[in-house]
């Protein structure tokens, strides 16, 4: 069941996650791409060790909280006719998709127009396919449709394209997840995609994983509303900041003394990370939520989460260098930018879907798959 608190709950996490994903994609240390076994090659300080800690240890849960919160909505409903669910989704889903998508296209070749702002795309690597060819500019025709199709510039969006097949296999997936004998075989394979950190391009192992669990937890009524014993959020929450601080250092010390045998440890910590972090802040902060949705001014900026989501990326790895220069790379510089940038991307994002939102309603509307209206 529902509750207004548990709504509440998945609109917080919601808007919250999309803020977190902002700071994620502004991490700036020299090795940019982040995986679970992502090590960053440079020494450990301060500036590197919080940098690591946040990125890609404490705030990695967010995807996977999104997709639980997806798939768990998703089974709610699904008294529905399922062909009037998918014409749905494919008018909030894969509309923005292909729009923001484009839009991500376009205005990397405009930056690419003026020497500056093309100097912050090649020096990004985002649009990089080769060592000859950096640049949209440098693009075939089929490279540019494939962009735009299937690896977004905006890369932001490979959620809406997976979560769209999920949403497109649900019959399939909640048969899964409630009949008994295929439930174990289902989550057997589901749990060995994600800790593998499998991955194509209409399938995602940390996506297929927690949307079913969350079609798992309506289906069964699971409690969502308050813990059990093994879930208590104190002690989760404990082993959530021990494993990403762990994984952190790690990722800068543990090679020499590990050798290769360093990077599926970090993974496996990376993924007990993950979980810890799932059940630790759901259960664990509910006094966070409370203050955050009592509050106007917040519930007004949740408003924008969409269009946070939507806009954020490239626009923040194009401006990290660009950062980092107009901060004349004085000391902690990385750090400052860190924090710095993603507060200026959102400033500039919700007071441009408050724009949009005012002056054109029903152009917002088609953008956000009519998010955020209300």
């Amino acid at each position: 069941m529902v509750t207004p608190f548990i709504s509440q709950k998945f609109k917080f996490w919601s808007f919250v996650s999309m803020v977190l994903l902002v700071f994620v994609h502004a991490y700036n240390l020299d090795v940019r791409y982040l995986q679970p076994w992502t090590a960053p090659m440079e020494p450990l300080t301060p500036t590197t060790f919080i940098e690591y800690f946040l990125a890609n240890g404490l705030f990695r849960f967010r995807i996977p909280m999104l997709f639980i919160i997806s798939g768990y909505l998703y089974a709610l409903h699904d008294t529905k006719p399922n062909k009037e669910r998918i014409g749905k989704r494919l008018r909030t889903l894969l509309v923005p998709y292909a729009l923001w998508s484009a839009f991500g296209l376009l205005l990397t070749y405009v930056l690419e127009l003026f020497p500056y702002t093309q100097h912050l795309v090649a020096s990004s690597h985002v649009v990089q396919i080769d060592d000859a060819r950096m640049l949209v500019h440098d693009y075939h025709w089929y490279e540019v449709l494939a962009r735009w199709v299937f690896f977004p510039v905006s890369y932001q969006l490979w959620f809406i394209r997976v979560l769209l097949i999920y949403n497109l296999a649900y019959p399939a997936i909640r048969w899964c997840v409630t009949h008994r004998t295929a439930q174990k075989i289902f989550f057997g394979v589901a749990f060995l995609l994600w800790l593998s950190t499998f991955g194509l391009i209409l399938i995602e192992g940390e996506g297929l994983l927690f949307f079913s669990l969350g079609v798992w937890m309506q289906k069964t009524n699971f409690n969502i509303a308050s813990p059990q014993s093994w879930l208590n959020p104190v002690g989760w929450g404990v082993v959530f900041l021990l494993c990403a601080a762990g994984k952190t250092v790690l990722a800068f010390t543990g090679q020499p003394l590990l050798g290769n045998a360093v990077f599926p440890v970090i993974t496996v910590l990376h993924k007990i990370t993950v979980a810890s972090g799932l059940i630790a802040c759901w259960y664990g902060l509910d006094k966070l939520v409370s203050y955050g949705m009592s509050r106007a001014w917040f519930v007004s900026l949740s408003a924008f989460s969409f269009i946070i989501y939507a806009a954020h990326a490239p626009l923040v790895a194009f401006l990290i260098d660009g950062m980092f220069a107009w901060l004349h790379f004085a000391e902690g510089y990385r750090l400052m930018a860190f924090v710095f940038l993603p507060l200026c991307i959102l400033v500039l994002l919700i007071s441009l879907g408050a724009t949009l939102r005012k002056l054109t309603p029903k152009v917002y509307g088609v953008l956000t798959g009519g998010r955020g209206l209300a």
